[in-house]
Parts: structure tokens; sequence; C-alpha cells
């Protein structure tokens, strides 16, 4: 079947070719279904710890106890279960805004599809990694140029789809901060086992009663474990993926999330980043007349000479914004026949770092032909050979509107023999004129620019424009332009430390070639900076890799580009970075105040488990104890600490230093001051209670207080302050709802209260239990609350008190 080349197939031929060949989708990865996850959910210690305490219960003849150990352990599971399958659609739905998509022609309209394999007709069966060839393979970038080319194959049948079984059953690697996670999960595993052992021998060889003992080490045990930490990393990267997603911006790589909201400089791209990438023709100068658009350009107009020369070195089909404009133009204008023939040019001179214009020849009828070409007015004035004394008024035309906010492009022809020259430079080129565009700034970036100043955060402009057009762009936005502009060239010849230097200062750069980020970004790091780079080009790939954080294009940008990058803006806009920064610095702030929370809470539980048998009192925890107060963990720091807003004073804090841990030593500290005062004031609690009321009712007075503490140090520590009723907060009033109706059953059903060994405490126990779950959970609020009296600022994010600033 014969094919235009322009205009693809119809619709009617690709669906034919559908049914027959199959669907264009590679082999995916095999889903964690709900039945794996909780297969690999019962393989972890604390459940396993479960499942053994309900089966010894059971063997024991406690079938009441035995029976509500296994209802929990079931319970605690499909909590488990329910937020691994959240963060699996989550990741699913990142993964396929993620795949890459080819352009191809339908009914001569342009669309997007999964790449496929294409070249010579099928029958032939190459391989890839020929040096040589005709084929283009799925998952081939092109890294110059452009190309048309025919589908041979799609989908599995393609030569990446061959392979396509073995990329299915790559394991996902954890990320750094998961892989430090489970060591330090592995080594409170170890400790809580070696505890479990030793409570079990000092119970049995001093009170004589080994069941007892191995009950009470158990319970030990699954107090210790803090099984919540990889779940809740799990929940806290997924989730906040998706939420970045929602921000467009798609992160590639879970551990950038870690990282974003630590970022202290952010290098960005002027066109489409800060402006709308919307270019439409604004000024055109030709035969020494300035013409403002839109007004009026006859046929024979040099001004409309000029914009058919443009259109004749801008692509056929084009992506470039600049040719887009150029040729929308062009159509517009009626007649002044060039005497061109074909659909397509005959030889292309792509951009290059050496020649910064782009060069098509055109055959004519008669054999001979015509190259124009279109770029940086620098480089066309090389082209055309023109001396000092020629260009220094075309050089004011640049700066005139250069300064007036347009980016500027010269044109010129030279006439070209049938086979054209593998080097264009020998050509005699001839200058047509210059092109300026207007390219909107971003309405929303000025308030953006200003949200990441009080941040802290450096913005950096680099563009490979005038330095005119640079500054007028910066001034607009809102950017310090004092320290004036950084050139290409100053950047090539600084050395890393005085590169650095300049740009502690500088703001704006210009005329930078891709090349030339990565020394900026090289410079920067070198500087203690923690460095965010975007980029769209092939040549942004080393820069973005350099970077901390890479943040590709998702409309302008190459799929070089984006393989490169740990994000990938959907819409290209300087708002989403600061967004992204704003929700980084979220996410990170929610998951430290969460790990204090797991931390804090398992220290009065492992304290009340431990500290009776110590000081020869009754057992104040039993393992069903322990499984209520787990049900109650689980959920409140994966959904209650996940939901948590912005703090409203995030994005007016400057960003955390590059070494400081997610959960350090002050941190711990903080976890384990919250804990100490819970366990002090339940366990005064229950001493106090067992001299004047019965074990069974003093037990159960020290236990709602351990369930209410529990409750009000998630809140102090989720919320810290704002309204205790917001919208966001429904999750931690429902759980905390449901808990106490709970609590409320335990202590109000016979059946119940004898599994747990409690009695309902009297009114004066109940009132002594609230009064010390209050005190035990805001005490450190409180003092919170008297230090910022005394004018500090405590900064809820590290848990670090500093001095306000002058």
């Amino acid at each position: 079947m014969t094919l235009d080349s322009l205009r693809g197939l119809d619709e009617a031929e690709a669906a034919r070719r559908l049914i027959a060949a199959g669907p264009n989708a590679l082999p995916a990865k095999a889903r964690r279904g709900v039945l794996r996850i909780a297969g690999e959910t019962l393989r972890e210690p604390m459940f396993l710890l479960l499942v053994g305490a309900a089966v010894l219960y059971l063997l024991l003849g406690d079938l009441g106890e035995g029976l509500f150990l296994v209802a929990g352990a079931l319970a605690s599971i499909g909590l488990v279960v329910a937020q691994e399958s959240r963060s699996e659609r989550a990741l699913q739905a990142l993964q396929a805004l993620g795949q890459p998509l080819a352009r191809v022609i339908r009914a001569g309209r342009e669309c997007t599809i999964p790449p496929a394999d294409a070249g010579p007709p099928a029958g032939e069966d190459p391989e890839p990694g020929a040096q040589t060839g005709p084929w283009l393979f799925s998952g081939t970038l092109v890294v110059r140029g452009q190309g048309v080319a025919r589908v041979t194959r799609t989908g599995a049948g393609s030569a990446l789809g061959r392979i396509g079984a073995s990329l299915a059953g790559i394991v996902r690697t954890p990320t750094p901060l998961q892989q430090a996670a489970g060591r330090l999960v592995g080594l409170l595993g170890g400790l809580a086992l070696g505890f479990c052992l030793i409570v079990t021998l000092a119970y049995g060889l001093v009170r004589g009663d080994w069941i007892s003992g191995i009950l009470a080490g158990i319970t030990l045990a699954i107090a210790l474990i803090p099984e919540e930490v990889p779940m809740v990393l799990v929940v806290f990267l997924a989730l906040g993926g998706w939420r970045l997603a929602r921000r467009q911006v798609l992160a590639r790589r879970g551990a950038v999330i870690e990282t974003l909201g630590g970022a202290t400089v952010l290098c960005v791209d002027k066109t489409g980043t800060l402006t709308e990438n919307r270019m439409q023709v604004s000024r055109l100068w030709a035969a020494g007349t300035d013409t403002v658009i839109p007004g009026p350009m006859p046929a024979g107009d040099p001004a409309a000479a000029l914009v058919r020369l443009a259109a004749l070195a801008s692509a056929v089909r084009p992506v470039d914004p600049m040719d887009r404009a150029v040729r929308a133009l062009a159509a517009d204008i009626r007649g002044g026949a060039d005497g061109l023939g074909g659909d397509a040019p005959d030889r292309i001179w792509p951009l290059c770092p050496d020649r910064m214009a782009v060069i098509q020849a055109w055959p004519r009828p008669d054999g001979t032909g015509l190259a124009a070409a279109k770029g940086a007015p620098e480089a066309i004035f090389a082209l055309c050979r023109l001396e000092a004394a020629a260009i220094a008024p075309l050089q004011a035309v640049v700066e005139r509107y250069a300064a007036a906010g347009l980016r500027v492009l010269a044109v010129a022809s030279a006439p070209v023999a049938a086979i054209a020259p593998a080097d264009p430079a020998g050509l005699d080129f001839t200058l047509a004129g210059l092109v300026g565009f207007v390219d909107p700034l971003r309405p929303d970036v000025p308030a953006a620019l200003a949200e990441a100043r009080a941040a802290g955060i450096v913005v950096v402009m680099i563009t490979g424009d005038h330095p005119a057009t640079a500054l007028a762009t910066a001034r607009a936005a809102g950017l310090d332009t004092t320290a004036g502009v950084l050139g290409g060239a100053e950047v090539a010849g600084l050395s890393r430390e005085a590169l650095a230097a300049r740009l502690r200062t500088v703001r704006v750069c210009a005329r930078i070639q891709p090349a030339q980020k990565l020394r900026i970004v090289e410079a920067l790091k070198a500087d203690g900076q923690v460095v965010a780079m975007t980029g769209d080009g092939v040549n942004d790939a080393p820069a973005l890799e350099a970077a901390h954080i890479s943040i590709a294009m998702g409309v302008k940008g190459t799929d070089v580009a984006r393989e490169a990058a740990d994000l990938v803006l959907l819409d290209d806009s300087f708002t989403s970075i600061v967004g992204g920064v704003r929700l980084g610095r979220r996410i990170f702030a929610n998951l430290r105040r969460a790990l204090i929370y797991i931390t804090a809470i398992h220290v009065p539980i492992a304290g009340l488990a431990l500290g009776p048998i110590l000081f020869g009192l009754a057992s104040l925890l039993f393992p069903m104890h322990v499984v209520l107060m787990e049900l109650a963990i689980d959920p409140l720091c994966a959904l209650v600490f996940e939901a948590e807003p912005d703090d409203a004073a995030a994005m007016r804090r400057p960003p955390r230093r590059r070494d400081e841990p997610l959960f350090g030593p002050a941190q711990l500290a903080r976890a384990a001051l919250q804990g100490l005062g819970v366990l002090i004031g339940v366990l005064g609690l229950y001493v106090w209670a067992l001299g004047g009321w019965p074990e069974a009712m003093a037990r159960g007075a020290a236990f709602a207080a351990l369930v209410i503490g529990n409750l009000g140090l998630a809140l102090a520590d989720a919320a810290g302050s704002g309204r205790l009723f917001a919208p966001y907060r429904r999750a931690y009033w429902l759980i905390a709802t449901i808990i106490l109706v709970v609590l409320t059953g335990v202590f109000t059903v016979p059946a119940f209260a004898a599994v747990f060994g409690v009695a309902r405490p009297d009114a004066t126990l109940l009132v002594a239990a609230l009064v010390t779950a209050v005190i035990a959970a805001g005490w450190m609020p409180l003092a919170d609350r008297v230090k910022r009296w005394r004018f500090v600022d405590p900064d809820r994010s590290t848990g670090v008190e500093r001095p306000p600033s002058v």
C-alpha cells in the first residue's frame, strides 16, 4: 500500500491494522494485587508475632483472647493491605503519565501514541545495536534534526517488546530513605526479640510462671517493633508523587521527593518556563524598514519576502514555537512565489554549537536551489561575512528589539547548486533582515518568584537569548537585575571558584550554551548549594544529571531530557516548580512528624509492658491491648499525618540544611520526651490506682489514659497549630471516634472486659485518666507556646529552636 508520508494512515486503516497487529503496548510489570500484598504483609515480624500469640492463646484454652487476637491480626493486615493497595494505584497512575510518546501523522493531522519500530517493509528482522542501518527502534531518542519513518512493528512485536518480559521482571529498588528505614526496623526488631527473651526468662525465673513470661515477652516484642515505618514511607512517597502529579509535576524517581523541599537554588529556563512559549512575530526589519506586526504588509513588500524566506528556514512540521509563528504568518501572505518545488527541503544543516543557525536547501525546477538560513544574529552575520561597519547599525536594531523584550533572529539566503555542499559556510549568503518575536510572561510568575524568594530560594534565569532580552524579561518577572548579566563567554572563561562567586549575586545568565549549564551547576554545587535545574534539550542532559534535582519540560522537552530528569513538568510552568517545592517541604515535614509520633508512642507501650514486671506489679498490658493500640497507630500515622496541609510558615523559612537528616538527634529527643511524658503519667496513674482500687479497674484506667493520650499525641504532632476541626482533619476525628467507641465497648461489654482484663473505672479514676492523658500529651505543645511567648520561634518542621531574624 502506497502512503503519503505527509498524510499518514487514515483512521479506518489505522483501526484495521490495530485489529491485525494487536495493541501497541509493551509487556507490563505484574501488578501487586491484594493477595500478593497480603502475603508480603504476613511475612512481617509484627504479624508473625501476632499470629504466634493468637495460636498460643488458643492452645492454652483461652478462646476469647485467642479469637480477639486473630480478629486484631486480620484487622491490622486489612489496614496495611488497604494502604499498600492505595499506594500501588497511585504508582500505577504515575507510571502511566511517565510513558514516552511519539508523534505520528494520521490523515494529515499530528497526534501522539506510544513509540514503535520503524524502517524497511516487514520481512526483514533486524536486531538493535547495528552500527548503521535504516531502522528506527522503539526507545530510540532523536538527538538532532527531523525525519519521517514508517512503522513496521508495534507492541510486543517490536525489538523492545521482545525483551519486555525481562524488563517486567526487574524488582523495584528501594529509595535510600526506605533502605535506611529498613535497617532501622531490622535493628529494632532484633532488639525487640532480644528483650522478648530477657523478659520471658526473668518472668519465668523470678515468678516461676513460664507461660505468662512467654506472653509478656511476645507483648513486649509486639510493642517494640515499629512495623509502621516501612508502610508510612511507602504511603508518603507514593501519595506524595500522586499529589505532585496533581500539581502538574511528575516524579519519575521517588527519592527526589526527599530532596525537593531542600532546594536552595532554582536554575530555570526563560522560554516556556517563565514565559508562555507562545511565540508571535512582533517586528520585522528588512531593507532598512521597521514593520510592526500586525500591520499592513503587501505581498511585494521586503518584509513579506523576509517572512517567506524565514518560513523556508523553518521545519515543515514545526515543533519549535518560533518556527510555528513564522509559518503561520507566512501562510497569511499571498503572492510572491519563490519558484521552489517539493514538499520538503533537499538538505538540512541543523543547529549546532559552532553555528547557532538552521539552514535548509530547497530545489528549483531548473535544477538549482535556494538555501535559507535562520538563527542568532551573530551567527547569520558570520555566514554573510559582514564587516564590522555593516554590523554596527544592524546590532543597534538588535539591541533595540531586545531591550523591548523581543527575541531576535536574523534571516539570510544563498543560491545553491543541485548537489548541496557538505559545509554551508562556503555558500554566498545575503542578509534578508531581522525578525523579532514576543513571548508573553506567564501572569503567575511574579507571585511565584516572590514566594520562592520569601522561602530563601535563589532563582537564576538561564537563557540562550540576547542579554538585553533576558534583562527585560527578568525585570518584568521581578528578578533582581542589579548585578547585571552573566554571559556565556564569561561562564566559559571563569574558574569554578570565580564562577561560584559571580553566581552569588547574578540572577540572569544569557547567551548560555547547553554545555555551559553544566559548568553553572557544578559551580553552584561546589558552593554548597542544593541545585534544581530545568532543561528541555538533548544537550541539557549532562546538566540535568549533575543537578541534585533535575526538572525536564513535559510539553516542549525532548525525550532525552525527560529520561535524564527526576521531575517532569507536565505544563512547563515555573509556578508548578514552586508548588512542587512547597509540597516537597510539606511531605518532608509531615513524614518527620509521623516518625516522631511513631517513635514517641512506642516508648510508653514498651515501658508499660516492661515496667510493671521490673517493679513486681501486676502486668498492665496484654497482647490484646497492644493490638488495639496498633490498630489505632497505623491509620493515624498513615492517613492523618499524610493529609496534613502546608504549614502556613513553610515557605517563609529558609531551606533545610543539606546534611540535615529526616530523623536525627533533635527529632529522637523530642519523641523520647513525648513518650516519656505519657509513660510516666500512665504508669504513675496505674501505681496510684493499685493502692485504692481493684487491679482490673486500675488497669482499665491506665489503659484508657494510654489510648486517649495516644490520640492527643497524634493531634499535637500532626497539627501543632491551626483549626482542630478543619475539613482535612476529618480522618483524625473519624478514627478517634471509632477508637473511643471501641474503648467504651471494652468497658461496657462484659465479654470484652474479661478478654482485656479490665473493669470500668469509677468517676474518680475516669477523671484522673482524662487529666493524665491531657497533661501527658499536651505538656510539650504548651512548652512550645511558652517558648514563643519568650520571643523564640520553634521551627515545627525541624524541631530545632532558633532566635527570630533581625
